[in-house]
């Protein structure tokens, strides 16, 4: 017996349905599988059915010539933080081909054909050309460096590559950087200074005013600066400079104090002054921090007033000129007077003595009358001892009691009474006389017509002398 077989509906119907469902999970896995490979750098731009036949070998690759070709490499860029980047991809014979930019470390695509695929705002894609895709960068920081990569979905997957370099001036960073320093005199002082960049940079110490660095000091081209045993000279303003070839340099200022206890310079301690006379009184004070400064006498402090005028001028941060002008010395000014420099770290004083000085006064005197003696020429005992002419007594004659001056006046002389004591003195005065030096008259004829009149006063004053004497 024959059994004949029936077409069952449900069968066939849920065989049509696994076909149905087969390709639409098919036509699904496709679409996902085209998602991801575009996502990763390639498109599928042509899909073969099962029922086709496979392709022969010798057609199974595209010649190279038809495939896009990169026109140029892509150049390497510089770019200081906060310009703008340029990247420039050229392709030759795109044709329905798709090109994107990625970020190579990141492994982020950033755009697809004229689509920015990232988030980033700063970043633009522009085709210029019909060859040109330029990638556009703006206001560059620090984290965009890095390569890029311009990629075309051919199978294999052709690519090139660009390295994107971000240059960063220097920058001063405030930590670990030294800050304003306080130091007392004598201790060690280490000034430090930190900066970042791009390239590093690099750190030089400089004093402001160009003013010299200690000798004692440690290299100053480095970020530590170190100076031993600081003194009051080593104050001042210290500039820590970062470079690093990309513009601008930058400082940063460092203010080194040093404390230090007061000091005086006196020049002149001893003063001497004429009454009525202006005298100004100077000390010369160093001391930090500031210091107060006066001057005193008789542990009296002395103000401006009328008569005295104490002035300060200040040379340097740390150096004081006193100075005490008295407008008029009196009697009472002279003596001690000091000056005293006060700051938190002590207390000093200098002296200085004014003295008297006399002033001197010139009495104005009449010329000396001339008075006419007569007088010979021959005398056996004359001398010449240092202008002065001595006569012997003889020469006294009782002719000659009488004398009579230019003027007419004439004085009696009685010289019989003393005439025997002088004679016998003569011998003593004479023997006097030849022990000291003497000048001869006959050796200078010069010397003969100045002492004449020399002769005539004393021949003068001899005779007066002896007519007191006799009175």
């Amino acid at each position: 017996m024959n059994r004949k077989r029936r077409n069952n509906p449900t069968r066939k119907a849920g065989v049509c349905w696994n076909v149905a469902g087969m390709k639409a999970l098919t036509s699904s896995a496709m679409l996902l599988a085209s998602v991801l490979l575009i996502l990763n750098g390639f498109l599928i731009t042509s899909t073969h059915s099962e029922e086709e036949e496979p392709i022969q070998d010798n057609n199974s690759y595209l010649v190279d010539k038809d495939l896009p070709k990169f026109g140029e490499p892509i150049q390497n860029l510089t770019v200081a933080l906060g310009r703008e980047a340029v990247l420039i991809c050229v392709i030759d014979n795109l044709q329905t081909y798709k090109v994107a930019w990625l970020r190579v470390d990141t492994q982020t695509i950033l755009t697809i054909q004229t689509h920015v695929i990232t988030k980033n705002h700063r970043m633009t894609i522009t085709h210029v050309e019909g060859r040109k895709w330029v990638l556009r960068i703006k206001d560059v920081k620090e984290s965009d460096k890095g390569w890029y990569m311009c990629q075309v979905n051919t199978d294999p997957m052709r690519n090139q590559i660009g390295f994107l370099n971000v240059v960063v001036p220097p920058n001063i960073l405030d930590y670990p950087t030294s800050t304003d320093m306080v130091v007392r005199e004598g201790s060690n002082v280490t000034l430090k200074c930190a900066a970042s960049g791009s390239p590093q940079p690099i750190i030089i110490w400089r004093r402001e005013g160009n003013e010299p660095i200690s000798s004692d000091a440690s290299s100053h081209n480095t970020s530590t600066f170190s100076i031993p045993r600081v003194n009051r000279l080593d104050m001042g303003a210290y500039l820590c400079i970062a470079s690093n070839g990309i513009p601008p340099s930058v400082s940063k200022r460092v203010m080194l104090i040093v404390h230090f206890a007061p000091m005086i310079w006196i020049q002149d301690q001893l003063v001497g002054a004429a009454l009525g006379q202006r005298l100004t009184l100077e000390c010369n004070s160093e001391a930090f921090p500031r210091s107060i400064n006066y001057w005193m006498k008789n542990d009296t402090i002395i103000t401006q007033g009328k008569r005295f005028e104490p002035t300060t001028h200040e040379a340097s941060n740390y150096k004081v000129v006193m100075k005490l002008t008295i407008k008029e010395v009196d009697i009472g000014d002279f003596g001690t007077y000091k000056c005293v420099v006060k700051n938190s770290l002590g207390e000093t004083d200098g002296s200085i003595k004014v003295y008297h000085i006399p002033s001197t006064t010139t009495t104005p005197t009449s010329p000396p009358t001339t008075i006419t003696l007569p007088t010979t020429t021959d005398f056996p005992y004359r001398k010449n001892y240092k202008n002065k002419i001595y006569r012997p007594m003889d020469e006294y004659s009782p002719s000659s009691k009488i004398l009579q001056s230019e003027h007419g006046d004439t004085w009696s002389i009685d010289l019989s009474k003393d005439k025997e004591r002088y004679r016998e003195n003569s011998a003593t005065l004479e023997d006097q006389r030849e022990k000291e030096a003497f000048v001869d008259n006959d050796t200078n004829s010069n010397a003969r017509s100045t002492s004449h009149l020399n002769f005539k006063d004393l021949n003068l004053l001899l005779a007066l002398l002896m007519m007191f004497h006799l009175r």
